[in-house]
């Protein structure tokens, strides 16, 4: 294996909690939650119908197509995402069926390694969030995974608008912390959210798309992630092939022995 792919791989879940970490910011004001009193057809009952789509299910198998890419490397892998609800996450990165990197995401810990180097890192979501200057936490990554929006859309105070059979709603908060999601108007599925931070200079957008209808819940099959900073754009594109809900699930995770921990101060 070359030394750019090996990089590639190395660095796919760092990039890929960075862009969950992106989309999680903060906003600086407080929020303040919508009544029935301010609606149109608005904000409020464009939440109310989201939220009344099915989310129900207890574990879920994913195997996907995995395509990263910023100014200095650009690689295909497959990724494997075992997802026990609200419990556990694994996510297993592998080049011609060889495990490279693997992660186990919890409520209350992050642990992942990559055979290329041999480090390894395990903690919580405070470490990581200091890290990344921005709040991550387990949930943010189980709904990115599920064409979930991010937010507690109930938390927050939206401006409302629509074209071309799409809601939007903006959250404009922050004056330096933008936020808006988008909505079809047939089933009210989320198919984009944007963030930007005018100060940092960076700005994200997920795309969810090919949504298919399963007993469980509705899912993307295909998830864009772009974002865009003062160092670069960064690409991370994850396209699902096999699906599969409700199966017994095991969820093996062990650094080896002879691993480096990385320590974030």
């Amino acid at each position: 294996m070359n030394k750019f792919l090996t990089k590639t791989v190395a660095v796919f879940m760092v990039c890929f909690l960075s862009s969950l970490a992106l989309v999680s910011c903060k906003s600086k004001a407080a929020v303040v939650g919508v009544t029935k009193n301010e609606i149109r057809m608005s904000s409020y009952k464009i939440i109310e119908n989201y939220y009344n789509n099915k989310n129900e299910f207890s574990t879920l198998y994913i195997k996907a197509n995995a395509h990263f890419a910023n100014e200095k490397q650009t690689q295909n892998v497959t990724a494997e995402i075992k997802i026990k609800k609200d419990e556990q996450i694994l996510i297993s990165i592998r080049f011609l069926g060889i495990t490279m990197a693997k992660a186990s995401i919890t409520p209350t810990s992050v642990s992942y390694y990559e055979k290329i180097n041999g480090d390894y890192y395990e903690g919580d979501f405070s470490a990581l969030s200091q890290l990344l200057g921005t709040d991550l936490n387990f949930d943010k990554v189980q709904n990115m995974l599920l064409g979930r929006v991010i937010d507690d859309l109930k938390k927050g105070k939206y401006t409302e608008s629509s074209a071309d059979q799409v809601y939007r709603l903006d959250d404009t908060s922050d004056d330096n912390t933008k936020k808006s999601f988008y909505f079809d108007a047939d089933k009210f599925l989320v198919n984009k959210q944007e963030i930007t931070q005018t100060n940092e200079g960076r700005m994200i957008q997920v795309v969810y798309s090919n949504q298919k209808e399963f007993n469980e819940m509705i899912l993307p099959l295909a998830i864009n992630i772009d974002t865009y900073q003062k160092k670069g754009k960064t690409e991370i594109n994850l396209e699902y092939n096999t699906v599969t809900f409700n199966e017994k699930l095991s969820f093996p995770y062990s650094v080896p022995n002879d691993y480096k921990r990385i320590i974030i101060k």
